[in-house]
C-alpha cells in the first residue's frame, strides 16, 4: 500500500533532524557579519553589522576568568587583539536568557574562542559543549589538555579556579573603585565591565547585565 505524500515528507524532515543532532550539528544555525566595535571581557563581544545594528555576542564553547580573576584582564586583551575592529562572522544558534547571541567568532576562517582556549585564557565549557559540534567539542577539548600540559596562560597556576566556580564561591566583594561614578551596580555589588557593556556581579556571583 503507498503511503501519502505528505507522511513521506514528514517522515523526510524527521530524518534530516535525527541526522543533525546525532552528528552535533547546530540546527537552524545563522551567521551574523559585522564588526567588532567592543570587548567586554575574554569571552563577550558587541559586533556592528551592515544595518549599523549592534550585537552583544557571548563566544560559544567557552567560559573565560572574570576580570577580578587572575588572568581575567590578559584574557579579554587577547581576545581584544584578536578582533576588535575587524571585521568577523559570527556562527551562531542561540540567544541567552541576556539577549545575547552565543556563537563562534571567526576571522578571516580563524575560530577565536578556539584561540583563546589555545592560548590558556579560557576553559572548554563543558556545561554547554552539547550545543557544540562533535568536530568543535573534541578540538577544543584537546586544545585545553594541550594547554594544561604546556602550563600556558592561567594553567601556570597551579590550582586556577573555573570562572564558573568562582561565580558560585561569591568572591565578587564589592571595593570602593566599583563603585565609582557610572558604575550602574547598586552597592551590594561590583562594577564590572565597560560603561554601556557593563554587568553586575552580585555576592553570590551572579551576573546581571545592565
Amino acid at each position: 500500500m503507498s503511503r501519502h505524500p505528505f507522511f513521506i515528507a514528514f517522515q523526510s524532515v524527521c530524518l534530516a533532524f535525527a541526522l543533525c543532532l546525532a552528528s552535533g550539528s547546530p540546527v537552524d544555525a545563522a551567521t551574523l557579519t559585522g564588526k567588532v566595535i567592543g570587548v567586554s571581557d575574554g569571552d563577550t563581544v558587541t559586533v556592528l553589522d551592515a544595518e549599523k545594528t549592534q550585537h552583544k555576542i557571548r563566544l560559544a564553547g567557552i567560559d573565560a576568568p572574570e576580570k577580578a580573576q587572575a588572568f581575567g584582564q590578559r584574557s579579554k586583551e587577547h581576545l581584544s587583539d584578536s578582533v576588535f575592529g575587524k571585521q568577523v562572522q559570527v556562527e551562531t544558534n542561540k540567544t541567552d536568557k541576556y539577549g545575547r547571541k552565543v556563537g563562534k567568532v571567526l576571522v578571516k576562517g580563524m575560530d577565536a574562542n578556539l584561540e583563546q582556549i589555545k592560548k590558556g585564557l579560557a576553559w572548554h565549557y563543558k556545561e554547554y559543549e552539547r550545543e557544540q559540534s562533535a568536530s568543535d567539542r573534541d578540538t577544543y577539548s584537546k586544545a585545553e589538555i594541550s594547554a594544561k600540559a604546556s602550563k600556558i596562560g592561567l594553567w601556570r597556576d597551579t590550582s586556577p579556579m573555573a570562572p564558573w566556580e568562582w561565580r558560585r564561591s561569591g568572591k565578587a566583594v564589592p571595593t570602593e573603585q566599583s563603585k565609582a561614578s557610572g558604575c550602574p551596580c547598586d552597592s551590594s555589588e561590583i562594577c564590572v565591565g565597560e560603561r554601556g557593556g557593563a554587568y553586575c556581579v552580585k555576592p553570590n556571583g551572579k551576573k546581571k547585565y545592565q
